[in-house]
C-alpha cells in the first residue's frame, strides 16, 4: 500500500496510489503501470520547476530589498517623493553633497524623505525567518524572546526548569571527563615512576655488586701486595743475615782463627771485594723496590698525588656524561646476559667484574688519562712558489714511519717522523718530494705495499705513487670532476676506491688501467672508506647528509642509509670493523654501528660550517679540527672534549687572526701511539700528542 513493491528479485518497483474504484468497476490493466509512471514524473518535473520559480522570485525579492546607494539590505528604510527606497543614513549621507535622486536624478532633499514602515516590517520578518532557518535552537529562542514572544509564567518556570536539568546534566558530563583525564593522566604518569623506579633499583643493585666487585678486587690486591711487602723483608733480612755471619764466626774464634782469615784475605785482597761489591747492588735492588711499593719516602714520586686529584678532577668535570655511559654498558651487559641465559649472567672476567664494568673501566681509564694536547714538534710547509699553503691530506704510511703531505700547493711531501720529532725545525726537509699537474685533495698510503701511495686531485685524477722511484706507478682520469677522497683496501692492497664531485664512486685494481665498478649516485661524494675488515664494503659521505654504506656485491642498492647529519657528510672513518665515525659541515661527529645498523653518539664542541677539517680515528678516541683554528679530540664513549690545542697565528700583530682567517684542514693518528699529526690552511704543521 505504500509508495512502491517488491518484485520477485527483491526490487522496488515506483507506482502510483490510485484512487479507489466504485462498485463494478474493474482494476486497470497491467498495460496502464507505464502510464501512471510518466504521471509521476511529469508531476516531479512540475514541483522542481515549481521550486525553481520561487527561488528566482525569492532571488528578485533579494534584489528588491537591497539599498541603491551601499547595495546591502536596507536598514531603516526611508521612502523618497519620487518613488525609491534607501536606507537613512545612505540617502542622508548622498543629499549632503547632491541634491537628487541616486535612481532616477528626480530634485530631491531631505524634506522630501519619509519612513517606510511596510518594508521595514517585511525586512525584519524576512530577517527572523532567515535566522529561523540558519540559527541553532538557542538562538532561536534568544530571538523569539527578544521579539516579545507571549509566553506565560508558568512556561517560564517549566522551560528554566529544563534549563537548570539540562546545566546540571551537562556539568556533571564534564566533571565527569575530567576526572577521566585526571586519572588515566595519574595512572600513566604511576607508570611511568613506577618504570623509572625499576629500572633506578635495577642500576642500583647493579651499583651494589660492582661496588662490592672493585672492595673485593682492592682487598686482593691489597694482600697481594702484603704478601709482596713480607717476601721481600724476608729476602732483605736474608741478605743481611748472610753478610753479618762470618763477622760472628770471627768473633766466636781465637785468635789463630782470627789472624788466619786475615791472612787469607790480606793474600786474596781481590776477591772478597767483589764479591762485596757484588752483593751490595742486589741489596741496594731490593730495598729500592721495597721503597717503590710500600711507600718509601726516598722513591715516591712526588707527581703521584697530583695526577690522581687532576683524573678525580676531570670524572667530577664529566660526570654526567660518565654516569650516562656507565649506565648504558651496564644495562647493555645486562640484557645480553639475559638474553644468553642466566649461566652466561654470572659469568665475571679474571678480577670478579662484569662484562659492563670491565668496559665502563677501560672507558674511564682511558679517558681519564689525558687531559691535554702537547706540542712535540713543528714545522712548515710552505712553498716559496705558492701562496697557498693549505695542507689538504695528511697519512702516515704502513709502518707509521713515515708520513706524507699534499694540498693546494701541488706537492706530494713525505718527512720521516722521527726525524720531525727529534730534529731541530731549520733541519726538517722532506725525505722525498713529488710534482703533481694540479691542487691534491687526499692521499692513502698503501697498507701492504710501503711504497705506494694513492693521490687524488682536483682534476678528478687518481694516481697511484711508488715513493722510491719518485714516479706515477698507475694513472686513471675517468672521474669528471674534483675527487675528493682516495682509500686503499686493508685485506686486499690492489684494490682502492675514490670518490668525486661527478657523483659517482669508483673501484679501482692497481693491476688494471681502468675502474673495476663504478657506483652512480645523486649527490657529490666528499669521502670514501674501505672497512679494514672487508674487501667488499665501502662506506660513502655524501653531500645529500647522509652516509651510505654499500655491499660492493650487490651496488644496486646501500646496505643501510646512516641519517642525522643536517648538512654534508665531509669524512667517514672507521675505528673497528663496526665502528663507523663521520664528520659533517653541522659540526658534529658521529658514530654509527654498522653491524647492527644504529646511531651510537653525538659529539660537539669543535667549529665546523664550511670547510674541510678533517678526521682521523684510532681504537679509542676520534680527533678531528675546528674553524677556530683548533684540534679537539674526543673518546667515543663521551660526547664532550677530552682535549683540545689552538694553533696560534704566526702574524704578531693580529693575535686573533688564527680564529678569523685560518682553520684545521688535515689530523691523522699515529697507530698505537697518543702522537697525532695536525696540519692547519695556514701551512703550520703539529706533531701532538696527548698528556695528562
Amino acid at each position: 500500500m505504500g509508495g512502491g513493491e517488491r518484485n520477485s528479485m527483491g526490487a522496488l518497483v515506483p507506482t502510483v496510489k490510485s484512487e479507489p474504484v466504485n462498485a463494478g468497476e474493474t482494476s486497470a490493466p497491467a498495460e496502464a503501470a507505464p502510464a501512471a509512471v510518466t504521471t509521476a514524473a511529469v508531476a516531479v518535473t512540475v514541483v522542481k520547476e515549481e521550486v525553481t520559480a520561487e527561488k528566482e522570485v525569492e532571488l528578485e525579492v533579494d534584489k528588491d530589498t537591497l539599498c541603491p546607494i551601499c547595495m546591502q539590505i536596507i536598514k531603516d528604510a526611508f521612502l523618497t517623493a519620487c518613488g525609491h527606497s534607501f536606507c537613512y543614513m545612505c540617502i542622508v549621507t548622498h543629499l549632503q553633497n547632491k541634491s537628487d535622486c541616486p535612481c532616477c536624478s528626480h530634485y530631491l532633499t531631505t524634506k522630501h524623505l519619509y519612513p517606510n514602515f511596510l518594508l521595514n516590517k517585511l525586512l525584519m520578518k524576512r530577517s527572523a525567518r532567515q535566522i529561523a532557518k540558519s540559527a541553532t535552537p538557542v538562538e532561536q529562542l534568544r530571538q523569539a524572546i527578544l521579539q516579545g514572544c507571549e509566553v506565560s509564567v508558568k512556561e517560564l518556570d517549566s522551560l528554566l526548569s529544563l534549563l537548570m536539568d539540562k546545566k546540571r546534566k551537562m556539568e556533571q558530563e564534564e566533571a565527569e571527563t575530567n576526572l577521566q583525564i585526571l586519572l588515566e593522566f595519574l595512572q600513566c604518569l604511576r607508570k611511568q615512576k613506577v618504570e623509572e623506579l625499576n629500572e633506578i633499583q635495577n642500576d642500583l643493585q647493579y651499583i651494589k655488586e660492582d661496588i662490592n666487585a672493585v672492595e673485593k678486587r682492592r682487598v686482593e690486591l691489597y694482600r697481594a701486595r702484603g704478601r709482596y711487602s713480607a717476601k721481600m723483608r724476608m729476602l732483605v733480612d736474608d741478605s743481611s743475615a748472610m753478610t753479618a755471619r762470618p763477622s760472628l764466626r770471627d768473633k766466636g774464634s781465637g785468635a789463630i782463627v782470627s789472624s788466619s782469615l786475615n791472612s787469607q784475605e790480606q793474600g786474596r785482597a781481590g776477591t772478597p771485594r767483589r764479591n762485596t761489591d757484588a752483593r751490595a747492588p742486589g741489596n741496594s735492588q731490593l730495598v729500592q723496590w721495597k721503597n717503590d711499593h710500600h711507600g718509601g719516602s726516598d722513591s715516591q714520586d712526588p707527581n703521584q698525588p697530583g695526577k690522581a686529584i687532576a683524573r678525580k678532577r676531570r670524572v667530577h668535570a664529566q660526570f654526567n656524561e660518565l654516569q650516562d655511559c656507565y649506565l648504558q654498558k651496564r644495562r647493555y651487559s645486562a640484557r645480553q646476559s639475559q638474553k644468553q641465559g642466566e649461566r652466561v649472567a654470572n659469568l665475571m672476567n679474571r678480577e670478579g667484574y662484569s662484562a659492563g664494568l670491565e668496559d665502563f673501566q677501560s672507558v674511564l681509564s682511558t679517558f681519564t688519562r689525558y687531559s691535554r694536547l702537547r706540542v712535540v714538534a713543528e714545522l712548515r710547509h710552505a712553498d716559496l712558489f705558492h701562496s697557498a699553503n693549505i695542507v689538504s691530506s695528511i697519512e702516515f704510511d704502513r709502518d707509521d714511519e713515515l708520513f706524507a703531505t699534499a694540498g693546494v700547493s701541488r706537492r706530494i711531501k713525505v718527512f720521516e717522523f722521527s726525524s720531525v720529532v727529534n730534529e731541530t725545525a731549520e733541519a726538517q726537509c722532506p725525505v722525498v718530494e713529488m710534482s703533481t699537474r694540479s691542487k691534491l685533495s687526499c692521499l692513502s698510503w698503501n697498507k701492504y705495499t710501503k711504497n705506494h701511495l694513492a693521490s687524488s686531485d682536483y682534476e678528478g685524477i687518481v694516481t697511484v705513487w711508488d715513493v722510491t722511484t719518485r714516479q706515477s706507478v698507475m694513472e686513471y682520469e675517468e672521474h669528471e670532476k674534483r675527487a675528493w677522497s682516495i682509500d686503499f683496501c686493508r685485506t686486499e692492497p690492489s684494490m682502492l676506491v675514490s670518490g668525486s664531485d661527478d657523483c659517482k664512486v669508483k673501484i679501482w685494481c692497481t693491476k688494471q688501467e681502468a675502474s673495476i665498478l663504478t657506483i652512480d649516485m645523486k649527490a657529490n661524494i666528499c669521502s670514501v672508506m674501505y672497512n679494514p675488515g672487508s674487501s667488499a664494503h665501502v662506506a660513502v659521505g655524501s653531500a645529500d647528509h647522509h652516509i651510505h654504506y654499500y655491499d660492493l656485491r650487490n651496488i644496486s642498492q646501500p646496505l643501510h642509509i646512516f641519517s642525522g647529519h643536517r648538512k654534508a657528510v665531509s669524512y667517514v672513518k672507521f675505528l673497528s670493523n663496526y665502528e663507523l665515525a663521520s664528520a659533517s659541515t653541522d659540526s658534529t661527529l658521529r658514530l654509527w654501528d654498522v653491524k647492527e645498523n644504529v646511531p651510537l653518539r653525538t659529539f660537539k664542541g669543535h667549529t665546523n660550517e664550511k670547510n674541510f677539517v678533517g678526521l682521523t680515528v684510532n681504537s679509542e678516541y676520534l680527533a678531528c679540527g675546528s674553524e677556530t683554528n683548533e684540534v679537539f679530540v674526543y673518546h667515543k664513549a663521551i660526547s664532550k672534549p677530552a682535549a683540545r690545542h689552538r694553533f696560534v697565528s704566526d702574524d704578531q700583530n693580529d693575535p686573533d687572526g688564527d680564529m678569523r682567517s685560518f682553520f684545521i684542514s688535515a689530523v691523522c693518528w699515529k697507530r698505537d701511539s697518543p702522537a697525532i699529526l695536525t696540519a692547519n690552511s695556514q701551512g703550520t704543521i703539529k706533531a701532538l700528542v696527548l698528556a695528562a
